[in-house]
């Protein structure tokens, strides 16, 4: 009689072995690489793959604020532990740097050798302020001195002085200048966010739209923040912050307040990115590392826009031939009002959600035991079991 050969035909897999598994920080970036993928695709129409690049350049503004500042945190609090995968959090760190690192030159390098000829062929040009002429030079400039010169607050940094609090994803100059003494000083100016970062230039020939980032034009007229010193180097940098909120829901009193205060504590949080250009000089990187308390392992150099987030502005630009985005099917006046009176008659008021929140503390209490009215007849909506 044969034996029956009980012994399995293939080995079972080892489930505890990290090879089986996919790191969640470095997945996320996986996911960037193919959202980068999109901006880099021909097939996509042109302002379309400006959004996506912009979109990337979001997305790690966020992944930095909140995946690169939990892992400098366990790397502070000296967790060792290894998760699934078998890397630790200082290795989780390397590798994200590291591959975070190629994302940003890989998508400035698809800006300036790809999406900027692109653009430029179909009329919308985004150059440095030293490329346009001495007329738009001349008009920029009064521009500047009517609408950017007054919310300027140039910050000097010596003894006396000492460094400024540089804001999270805020976009800041370095500045060295020399007085009528010969004496070199280190000054930094916030590029304001209040305003456009993409400055509107008078436009000539076939180019439809020309832009001048708004950090260029402060860069070309800080002779008016600094009149009678000499403007030695100009560079520009921009710094990430933690943003990672933690709030106690069960320990706080009021959790609107604990919210807006740890929206407040997010423009404090420690750095997790340098963003610097290419050319700025080892001295003064040093410099900003020093003040900012910062690694040396948070700088990444940039051949190109620091925020990318800001080249949405250029897909809403009017381009004869580009494909207009969906939309959604119109309604007449009458069908638009129909619409609003169902919604109120639901409880959903046409009320933006800001008046919603601060509405909240003064409505009743046991309003969820109220009795729910009946849909109306031709309501579209499917009704509830």
């Amino acid at each position: 009689m044969a034996e029956i050969d009980n012994s399995p035909s293939e080995i079972a897999p080892d489930l505890e072995s990290p090879h089986l598994y996919v790191n969640r920080e470095l997945s996320l970036l996986e996911f960037q690489r193919r959202v980068l993928e999109e901006a880099a695709d021909p097939r996509v129409p042109l302002l379309e793959r400006v959004k996506f690049l912009a979109i990337v350049g979001s997305n790690m503004d966020e992944y930095f604020m909140i995946r690169v500042a939990g892992l400098k945190q366990q790397v502070a609090a000296r967790v060792v532990e290894a998760g699934p995968d078998g890397m630790s959090p200082a290795e989780q760190l390397t590798a994200v740097q590291v591959s975070a690192g190629e994302i940003e030159q890989k998508a400035r390098a698809l800006w300036r050798d790809e999406l900027l000829p692109a653009l430029s062929k179909e009329g919308i040009r985004v150059v440095p302020h030293a490329r346009l002429d001495p007329d738009a030079r001349a008009r920029l400039r009064v521009e500047f001195e009517d609408r950017v010169f007054p919310v300027l607050t140039p910050l000097a940094v010596d003894p006396s002085r000492p460094f400024p609090h540089i804001s999270n994803l805020s976009l800041n100059l370095a500045v060295v200048v020399r007085d009528t003494g010969g004496r070199e000083h280190f000054a930094r100016v916030k590029v304001p966010a209040t305003l456009p970062q993409l400055v509107a230039a008078p436009s000539s020939g076939r180019f439809g739209h020309t832009f001048v980032l708004l950090e260029d034009l402060v860069a070309a007229n800080l002779d008016t923040l600094f009149p009678g010193m000499e403007i030695l180097e100009v560079h520009p940098f921009r710094v990430t912050r933690n943003a990672d909120v933690v709030i106690q829901e069960l320990e706080a009193g009021d959790l609107l307040e604990s919210i807006e205060e740890s929206v407040h504590q997010r423009q404090f949080g420690f750095v997790t990115r340098l963003t610097v250009g290419t050319d700025m000089p080892p001295r003064i990187l040093d410099d900003l590392l020093v003040n900012l308390e910062a690694d040396r392992a948070d700088v990444i150099r940039v051949d190109g826009p620091l925020a990318l987030t800001n080249l949405t502005v250029l897909a809403a630009v009017d381009r004869p031939g580009e494909p207009a985005p969906p939309r959604g099917r119109a309604l007449t006046r009458a069908q638009g009002h129909r619409h609003l009176q169902r919604r109120a008659r639901r409880g959903h008021p046409p009320a933006p959600p800001v008046r919603l929140v601060r509405a909240g503390p003064r409505l009743p209490a046991r309003r969820r035991d109220r009795p729910r009215r009946a849909r109306d007849q031709d309501d579209p909506l499917p009704r509830g079991p």
